[in-house]
């Protein structure tokens, strides 16, 4: 903690005016022996310092001397502070241009250092500002520039198709019906995607309330794997719950972990069906219930696990449009367990993907 600099200050005026009188007084003494044994044999000097006693008087002269060496003393005590000040001066011009990477040398132990350090860290602060303002800038266009590209695809589709079918430009019934079927894919794909969007934007301006209750976390995922049994046979997939506990508590919004859940194993039949299962571990570890989501097909190449709860971020394998979801499933999950005051985080190596959950029991 650094000193209170009011009460250093003080300090360090009334050693100076103290020592520089001292030295003044002490000077100025010697300096009349010195000056008497140089005139005592000099008619000129000592006529000359005797029409300044005449003039000026004994004390008068004896405070001025005194003061003028005072005066010295304290601005040589003084002199590499102000030479300091001149230098902070000096480079608090050179970063107010816009140079935030020079800081102010400290290089001395007083209030002014202090300065200088307090200083420093104004800039710091000053350029950590900007630096994110400018990535909020930048997020902001790829934000933009993804909504934009996400929208256009399946709207193009959807324009497409409905404008064959207007043009009459089917041969039959069926291409007809394959037709709007199409058209009707994109746009569940189109409406899924806005509401993602809308999800994501009230999740990052913090204003989705949640409706906490105590409920059983083994049977919401029991209840999960029931519900995706058709799709996980349709991926020819075998669904498997592993607990080593009959019941894990929580006081959570259960509708919005099952919003976390759903992604996390519709993601593992999308992507993992090659491995031909899907298997969730339940366990407790010690306040905290600990959920794996594990799936045993491709592995998730490393350069893109750091990035892969970043919103529209996509491995390249899912860019494609039957298989691609909107970029922001995963962004949104943890969004939403990070809410809740859990984590989760993600594994890959050559045999299996985890996604794990932590969240506080009740």
């Amino acid at each position: 903690m650094k000193p209170n600099l009011a009460i250093r200050m003080a300090w360090r005026l009334v050693w100076q005016i103290v020592l520089s009188s001292i030295l003044a007084i002490i000077t100025f003494y010697f300096s009349i022996i010195v000056l008497e044994r140089m005139t005592r044999n000099n008619d000129i000097h000592r006529t000359f310092f005797k029409k300044l006693y005449d003039m000026f008087g004994e004390t008068p002269l004896l405070i001025f001397g005194v003061f003028v060496l005072f005066t010295v003393y304290m601005v040589i005590f003084n002199w590499r502070r102000f030479s300091y000040y001149d230098q902070l001066s000096r480079s608090v011009e050179h970063i107010s241009k816009g140079h935030f990477n020079d800081l102010i040398p400290v290089k001395q132990n007083n209030e002014v250092s202090y300065l200088a350090d307090n200083l420093n860290s104004l800039v710091l602060e000053l350029k950590r500002s900007l630096d994110e303002e400018r990535k909020a800038e930048q997020t902001k266009n790829e934000l933009i520039t993804n909504v934009s590209h996400d929208l256009r695809t399946p709207l193009t589709s959807i324009i497409g198709y409905l404008g064959l079918i207007e043009q009459d430009r089917y041969r039959d019934e069926v291409e007809l019906r394959h037709y709007v079927q199409i058209a009707y894919s994109k746009a569940e794909r189109l409406n899924v995607l806005i509401h993602d969007l809308f999800e994501y934007t009230r999740m990052r301006h913090d204003v989705i309330p949640l409706n906490k209750q105590a409920f059983n976390l083994v049977e919401m995922m029991n209840q999960l794997l029931v519900h995706y049994r058709l799709s996980l046979e349709s991926a020819k997939m075998k669904g498997k719950l592993i607990s080593n506990v009959g019941e894990l508590t929580l006081m959570a919004d259960p509708d919005k972990l099952v919003r976390v859940f759903e992604n996390l194993l519709s993601n593992a039949i999308t992507y993992g069906y090659t491995g031909g299962k899907v298997e969730i571990y339940l366990n407790q570890y010690e306040e905290s219930a600990v959920v794996d989501i594990v799936n045993y097909g491709e592995a998730i190449p490393a350069a893109d696990l750091p990035h892969l709860f970043d919103r529209f971020y996509r491995v390249d394998k899912s860019r494609a449009e039957n298989g691609g979801g909107t970029g922001l499933g995963l962004a949104i999950a943890k969004g939403l367990v990070e809410k809740h005051g859990g984590s989760i985080s993600v594994t890959s190596d050559g045999d299996s993907t985890n996604f794990r959950v932590r969240l506080p029991l009740s």
